[in-house]
C-alpha cells in the first residue's frame, strides 16, 4: 500500500476462478478484516459486507441464489482495520451507497445504533472519506459525501441507526404489532424526535427476510429484535403494508427514499385517499397530525366524500384518521399535536379516542436528532412562543446559532452566506403576504423595506428544487423537512402587544385561505399560527435566524434572543483616500468563508479599513471583525482587530486566529476562533514536540472553557493570523 493512503481499493471479477487471483492480495489471503462491495452494473444491485475470512465468505456468496448474479467485487482494505473498524466502515458505506442511488443494496438493516470504538473520529472517518473517493473512481459511486449529507434520501434513509429512545420504541411498536390483543400504536413525540426515520426503518425491517438481517448481537434487545421479526413473518408471511403520508411534498420525498431499496417500491408510499382503494395489514402513518376532517378542504372535498362513502363512513362526522383504523388490522400512528397547523387538520380528540382504547398501545419518543441544541432550544422555543420564559431568561448555547435580525437584509445576507458554507439554509416565512408572483412570475409578494422576494415556486420538494435559496418556503413546503439553517420571517399577522404583555393575532393579514376559513374562535387561529411558527423554527440543524416585522414583537424576542451583531461595521469618515496595502488592509468576513481562508486572500476584497498610524500595513495584514465574549478582557465583542498572517516564529502566550475543518467557536458559529494559545512540548530524539496545544479564552464569562488539541488534530486546525490589535 502507497505509504501516502491510508486505504486500498481493488477490483476483481465475482467468479470461483477470481478467488485463487485474491489469493496474491495479502489482506485477502491472511485473514486480515476489510470490507467488500459485489455489484452488477446490469442490474444495479449490490451488495455491502465485512469480513476477516474474504475467500470463504465470497465463496459463500457464490452459492446465494441472488448475490451469485453479481459479476464484480471490490475489496476495501486497509494495514489499520481492525474489527470495529470494519464494521463501522461498512455501515458507513451501506447508508452513504444507498443515497448514491448508482445501486439498490441487497442488505437488510444494520445493527440498531453506532458504537464508539479508538481513533473512530481521529483516524477512521478520513479512512472512509479516501476510500469512499476511490470507490467513485471506480464508478461505483458517483456522488460527494457532502452533496449525500445534505440529501433527504440520507435522511431519510431505512439504514440509520437508532437512538436509545428509538430502539426502544422500535421494539415497543413489534410488539403491539405480534400481541393479538392490540390493533393500533400511538408513536408521539415533538419535531425532531425521529419519528419519520423510525417508521421508514420500521417499513424496511420488516420486508427484511430474517436470514438478511444483518443486526450485530451486541444486546439482548437486537436478540428480541430478531424474534420479534420472525414472530411478524409467521403472522405476515408477504404483509400488505402501507406508509401514509398526508403531505404532498413530504410523501414525494420518501417516494425517493424507497425507490432505491430492494423489497421496497415508491408505490407503498400513498396518500390517505388511496386507502379506500383496498385493505392493509399494516399501516403506519408518519405526520399524522396532518390528517385531515372535512373542513376548508378546496377541491379535495369531493375526493374526501368519495373516500368516506366507500368506506361506510359519513364524510360529515368522520375524519382520514377513521380511514386508517377502517382499512388495517395493525395501525401506527405518528403524531405530534404541536404540529397540526390549520383547521382542516384531524380534531386532537380524535386521537385522544384512540388512546383511549383498550386495544391501543401509545408511547413516547423524547430524544432530539434534527437541532444540535437538542430539547433545551425546543423547549425555549415552545417558551419564548407561548410567553412562559422569565424576564431574565436568554438562550444560550455553544452548539446552535439563534439570533434575531433588527434588519431584514441581513439575515437574507447571512442565509445566503450559510446557503453558500453549508447548503440547505433557506429562508421561511409566516402566511402573511399573497401569492401573486403563481400567477405573474415578475411580481414579488414580499415587499419589506427595499427588500424583495418571492414565494415558493413549487409545492413539491420546494426545499431542493433550483433556486430555492432565492424563494421563501411556507409551513406547507417546509414541514417535515430538514435545514441546516432556517431564516424565519415573522409576518404582519403576528405582533405582540406591549401593554397586555400578549401576542396577538391580526387574521385579515393571515393569507392562508384554508387556514383561517370557519375559525371563530381567535383563540383557536392563534393555536395555529403558534404551532406554523414552533414547527419552522425547528426545522434548522446548525442554527435558526429570526426577523419579525412588528417592531415590539421583535423587541420581545430580543429579550430573550441575542441580537445579530452585523460583521459589516460602519466606520468613521477618513480624511485621507485608503490605498491598500499603503494605509488600509482588507477587512475578512470569516463568518463566510466557506472555502477556507486561503479562498478569502485570493478574493476581491469589497471591504478595506484604515490603519491608525504607526501601525503595521502590508500585505501580510489583514482585519477582521472578532464575534462574542470569549476575549471580552482583550478584545471587546464586535471589534476589528488587526492580525498578521502566517505569523514565524513561537506563538506560545500570543493571541491568534485559528481556523479550524469543523465549526467549533460558540461565539460566532464559523470555521474560526480567536484565542490565547499555549503549546506543551516533550523533548524527542529529534528536538522539542508538540504534545498538547490549548486555545485559551480571555474572558470575564467563566463558563466560557478551552479548546485542548491533541498530536492527532494537527491536520483539522491551522492557525492563520497572529493578533496584533483591536482598531476600531
Amino acid at each position: 500500500m502507497n505509504n501516502a493512503s491510508l486505504v486500498e481499493v481493488n477490483r476483481y471479477q465475482f467468479s470461483v476462478q477470481a478467488l485463487a487471483e485474491m489469493q496474491n492480495n495479502a489482506f485477502a489471503a491472511d485473514n486480515w478484516p476489510l470490507v467488500y462491495i459485489l455489484s452488477d452494473t446490469g442490474s444495479r444491485k449490490a451488495y455491502v459486507g465485512e469480513t476477516a475470512d474474504t475467500i470463504t465468505r465470497l465463496g459463500t456468496h457464490l452459492k446465494h441464489s441472488e448475490k451469485q448474479k453479481l459479476s464484480t467485487v471490490h475489496l476495501v482494505s486497509s494495514g489499520r482495520f481492525n474489527k470495529s473498524a470494519t464494521l463501522d466502515i461498512e455501515s458507513s458505506l451501506i447508508k452513504y451507497m444507498f443515497a448514491d442511488g448508482t445501486f439498490k443494496l441487497l442488505n437488510g438493516n444494520l445493527g440498531l445504533s453506532d458504537h464508539s470504538y479508538y481513533q473512530r473520529d481521529e483516524l477512521y472517518l478520513k479512512i472512509f472519506r479516501e476510500a469512499w473517493d476511490k470507490l467513485r473512481s471506480h464508478g461505483v459511486v458517483r456522488k460527494s459525501i457532502e452533496v449525500i449529507d445534505n440529501s433527504d434520501v440520507f435522511k431519510y434513509s431505512p439504514y440509520k441507526s437508532l437512538s436509545a429512545d428509538q430502539q426502544q420504541g422500535l421494539i415497543e411498536i413489534m410488539r403491539a404489532l405480534v400481541d393479538p390483543q392490540l390493533k393500533n400504536t400511538v408513536v408521539q413525540g415533538g419535531a425532531g424526535t425521529g419519528k419519520s426515520v423510525l417508521a421508514i426503518f420500521l417499513f424496511k425491517l420488516i420486508h427484511t427476510d430474517v436470514d438478511d438481517l444483518d443486526l450485530r448481537e451486541f444486546s439482548d434487545e437486537e436478540m428480541e429484535l430478531r424474534e420479534l421479526l420472525k414472530e411478524i413473518k409467521e403472522r405476515f408471511p408477504k404483509p400488505r403494508m402501507a406508509l401514509v403520508v398526508p403531505m404532498g411534498s413530504f410523501r414525494s420525498t420518501l417516494k425517493k427514499a424507497f425507490r432505491n431499496v430492494v423489497n421496497l417500491h415508491p408505490n407503498m408510499v400513498i396518500s390517505p385517499s388511496e386507502l379506500a382503494q383496498q385493505r392493509y395489514d399494516i399501516v403506519l402513518v408518519d405526520e399524522s397530525h396532518r390528517l385531515r376532517k372535512r373542513v376548508n378542504l378546496g377541491s379535495y372535498y369531493g375526493y374526501f366524500d368519495k373516500a368516506s362513502k366507500k368506506l361506510d363512513l359519513d364524510p360529515y362526522t368522520c375524519s382520514e384518521v377513521d380511514w386508517v383504523v377502517r382499512q388495517s388490522d395493525k395501525a401506527v400512528f405518528f403524531y405530534d399535536p404541536n404540529q397540526s397547523i390549520k383547521p382542516s387538520d384531524a380534531n386532537a380528540s380524535d386521537f385522544d379516542n384512540i388512546k383511549a382504547l383498550s386495544d391501543t398501545k401509545v408511547m413516547t419518543l423524547v430524544s432530539q436528532f434534527r437541532v444540535r441544541a437538542g430539547r433545551d432550544y425546543v423547549r425555549f422555543v415552545n417558551g419564548l412562543l407561548h410567553l412562559q420564559l422569565g424576564a431574565t431568561e436568554k438562550f444560550n448555547s455553544s452548539k446552535y446559532e439563534f439570533l434575531v435580525f433588527d434588519e431584514l437584509p441581513d439575515m437574507v445576507r447571512e442565509i445566503a452566506q450559510r446557503n453558500a458554507s453549508y447548503g440547505l439554509a433557506r429562508l421561511v416565512a409566516g402566511y402573511s403576504w399573497e401569492w401573486i408572483s403563481q400567477k405573474d412570475k415578475d411580481l414579488y409578494d414580499i415587499e419589506i423595506g427595499e427588500v424583495q422576494l418571492r414565494w415558493n415556486s413549487t409545492n413539491t420538494d420546494w426545499i431542493n428544487t433550483k433556486n430555492a435559496e432565492n424563494e421563501v418556503g411556507c409551513i406547507h413546503t417546509t414541514q417535515g423537512y430538514d435545514l441546516n439553517y432556517t431564516g424565519v420571517i415573522f409576518g404582519n399577522e403576528i405582533r405582540y402587544d406591549k401593554a397586555s404583555g400578549q401576542i396577538v393575532i391580526e387574521k385579515e393579514n393571515y393569507h392562508d385561505r384554508n387556514g383561517k376559513q370557519t375559525i371563530k374562535d381567535p383563540d383557536a387561529l392563534k393555536k395555529y399560527i403558534l404551532n406554523i411558527y414552533q414547527t419552522i423554527m425547528l426545522r434548522g440543524i446548525r442554527g435558526t435566524f429570526v426577523y419579525a416585522c412588528d417592531d415590539a414583537l421583535r423587541a420581545y424576542l430580543k429579550q430573550h434572543v441575542e441580537s445579530y451583531k452585523s460583521n459589516v461595521v460602519a466606520f468613521p469618515e477618513v480624511a485621507v483616500q485608503l490605498t491598500p496595502y499603503v494605509n488600509a488592509v482588507p477587512l475578512y468576513d470569516l463568518q463566510a468563508a466557506a472555502g477556507g481562508f486561503s479562498a478569502l486572500q485570493h478574493a476581491e476584497h469589497e471591504k478595506w479599513v484604515a490603519v491608525p498610524e504607526n501601525m503595521p500595513v502590508g500585505k501580510d495584514i489583514f482585519a477582521c471583525h472578532v464575534v462574542g465574549e470569549s476575549m471580552n478582557q482583550i478584545i471587546p465583542n464586535g471589534a476589528v482587530c488587526l492580525f498578521r498572517m502566517n505569523p514565524g516564529g513561537s506563538r506560545n502566550g500570543k493571541i491568534v486566529l485559528v481556523e479550524s475543518d469543523n465549526a467549533f467557536d460558540g461565539d460566532s458559529g464559523s470555521h474560526y476562533t480567536v484565542k490565547e494559545y499555549q503549546s506543551f512540548k516533550v523533548q524527542t530524539e529529534d528536538g522539542f514536540e508538540n504534545k498538547k496545544i490549548i486555545l485559551k479564552p480571555r474572558s470575564s464569562d467563566t463558563s466560557i472553557t478551552s479548546i485542548e488539541l491533541g498530536a492527532n488534530d494537527e491536520d483539522q486546525y491551522r492557525v492563520v493570523g497572529e493578533f496584533l490589535a483591536v482598531i476600531v
